[in-house]
């Protein structure tokens, strides 16, 4: 009797209680009676498949139990492709091969480098050299890591960046002197580093693939080019505004236990000066991954760099780690493979999304509803709905879904194309809500700090403060700045 109650005691009701509920919402959806098509403006149906139901029913169980952790993030991931194969929603084949496709590899060499970046000690050494610029104070400590995330996201790719970013932060928080340990400075610094990572990777086309693969598509549709630098004259001011916002969101929500950390300074000087000139690994791998960024930067300007993919540029990195000796093959254990496959998971769940028709379908319903709202009402929800899918679907994805009908819509409204895209480009850049969203996101929550649950819930107040700044842009910053916004002026 005894046992039996110490084991009763052992059950975790509240994950046990939110498992349950994910397969309910599973089970559910899935076996609910067929809904209705979704109808465009236009009148073209969309047509909810079985298939699709299915897709939304596997979205609906991943996303409780990543948001409340029931089981392992990575092992959610595992279960989103078991269900594509058992319930025949999308082939084995097609489910498990997005488990590895090139945004998977491309995140897998981003954690190298950071893992790189540790073991040589180029972390420290530029962590050091941080805190004696920014001082001693907690407050000009977040605005520092903050300024250099974002800057560092304007030339190479934001999941890079949170991956060289990361043990920086971490040898940065082990000088607080709280050990690991959990604390509102912790929270705020790795938590505020995925959010600014996004804030300025939409600066300009090399912080994130989504830029290019949006404009090109735009292009398509509307038969307008729109430059490099035209994408980062309207865009830079709003990525800045957004850093800036968020370093006072952390400082209101997570302000720091300590205003100072006395000595700091002093600390620092002097942990800097006993790691003593760079090594010989210290220099190989700077000139590895500065060789491989700006072969990444140059795509955008040589066409003949053109049609390889970043991710075989961003590969050549770690095979050049270990064939240079930098690293061996007991480094591959320290690899983070929970986060890994939690990304493999959001990957293939997307694809499942888009390829079955649910997101279209979706997409349409909810773009519908605002088909003869006032124009300023109607880019909001345009934006508003990004911002929603691109916490649980590729961000790629989430423009391709909604600008096609948000752009036959448009014109009845006399709103133009312009407007449309950039502020869908905003709020695709910056998911708040779920680990999934982005990779800076799950790098950071490899930290330990922070829960997925608390992940979502100060991401709410954190994705209202996006969609103000998103308006203020739309209604008076772009434009002041030349970009049209009514058809009519």
């Amino acid at each position: 009797m005894s046992s039996g109650t110490a084991a009763t005691k052992n059950i975790d009701w509240k994950k046990t209680g939110f498992l349950f509920l994910g397969v309910a919402l599973f089970v559910i959806t899935y076996w609910a009676p067929a809904w209705p098509d979704a109808v465009d403006p236009m009148g073209k149906h969309f047509p909810l498949s079985i298939e699709a139901k299915g897709a939304i029913a596997v979205f609906l169980l991943a996303a409780t139990w990543w948001v409340f952790e029931v089981v392992p993030i990575g092992v959610t991931s595992l279960a989103i492709g078991v269900l594509q194969a058992m319930f025949l929603i999308r082939p084995a084949r097609d489910a498990f091969t997005d488990f590895m496709v090139p945004s998977v590899m491309f995140i897998f060499a981003s954690i190298m480098i950071g893992l790189v970046f540790t073991k040589t000690g180029l972390t420290k050494r530029l962590a050091y050299k941080m805190l004696i610029i920014v001082g001693e104070k907690t407050s000009m400590i977040y605005l520092g890591c903050f300024i250099v995330t974002a800057a560092l996201a304007h030339i190479m790719a934001h999941t890079a960046v949170a991956a060289t970013i990361y043990p920086l932060l971490v040898s940065i928080y082990a000088l607080y002197g709280e050990g690991d340990k959990k604390t509102k400075f912790g929270k705020g610094l790795f938590i505020g580093m995925a959010y600014v990572a996004g804030a300025g990777s939409i600066v300009t086309l090399l912080g994130a693939a989504r830029g290019a693969v949006a404009l090109g598509f735009y292009t398509e549709i509307m038969g307008k080019n729109i430059t490099f630098f035209e994408l980062t004259w309207y865009m830079f001011p709003i990525g800045w505004l957004m850093t800036f916002v968020l370093w006072g969101f952390f400082m209101v929500f997570f302000k720091p236990e300590k205003k100072t950390i006395p000595g700091l300074r002093d600390k620092a000087r002097q942990l800097s000066a006993d790691l003593g000139p760079l090594t010989r690994n210290e220099i190989k791998a700077a000139v590895i991954v500065g060789a491989c960024i700006l072969v990444m930067a140059a795509k955008q300007f040589l066409p003949a760099l053109a049609p390889i993919d970043k991710t075989a540029i961003i590969l050549v990195s770690t095979i050049l780690f270990f064939a240079t000796g930098i690293m061996d093959i007991d480094d591959l254990e320290a690899i983070p493979w929970n986060i890994i496959l939690l990304f493999a998971g959001a990957m293939s769940i997307g694809n499942c999304l888009w390829q079955t028709g649910a997101a279209s379908w979706m997409a349409v319903n909810w773009l519908a509803m605002f088909q003869e709202a006032h124009w300023f009402v109607f880019v909001m929800s345009i934006a508003f709905f990004v911002m929603i899918m691109t916490n649980v679907i590729m961000n790629v994805a989430a423009i391709a879904i909604s600008l096609p009908v948000a752009l036959v819509i448009a014109p009845y409204l006399g709103v133009a194309g312009e407007v449309i895209l950039f502020s869908a480009l905003v709020t695709a850049g910056m998911p708040f809500l779920l680990l999934v969203g982005a990779a800076p996101n799950a790098i950071a929550y490899d930290s330990g700090q922070f829960t997925t649950a608390e992940f979502f819930l100060y991401g709410i107040p954190a994705s209202v403060l996006l969609m103000i700044a998103t308006g203020f842009a739309v209604y008076m910053l772009w434009p002041l700045q030349g970009m049209p916004v009514l058809t009519g002026g």
